[in-house]
């Protein structure tokens, strides 16, 4: 039996979820890819994001300059490719950094509780 109601569990895995979309975008990203493959790409690695949340994401981080983007005309369906800019490298090394920081305290606290 669950202690956590699931609806609830739900929502805060969501909230996980979000707050990770990015950094997840942001490194696979280092080799070019266009939106559909983007989302083929993370939900294989089994980080589901639906295309209404990922194809705003690209565009407000391509308008950080987080990302650059580039036509593909040489299919008979034109597709933009994203890839990660300098200043998105850069931020993948802060949240890389960040991510690792938070994950050991998290791991120290969950040690503390269980000593």
């Amino acid at each position: 039996m669950s202690y956590v109601d699931e609806d609830r569990g739900a929502g805060h895995v969501q909230e996980l979820r979000r707050g990770t979309v990015v950094l997840a975008c942001l490194v696979t990203l280092s080799e070019p890819n266009y939106g559909y493959g983007l989302l083929e790409t993370l939900s294989e690695a089994g980080f589901s994001v639906d295309g209404n949340t990922l194809y705003p994401l690209l565009r407000r981080l391509e308008k950080q300059g987080l990302l650059t983007s580039e036509w593909n005309t040489d299919e008979s369906r034109p597709r933009k490719f994203y890839r990660v800019s300098p200043a998105g490298a850069a931020m993948v090394d802060t949240l890389m950094t960040e991510w690792t920081t938070l994950d050991t305290a998290i791991r120290a606290l969950g040690e503390r509780t269980t000593q």
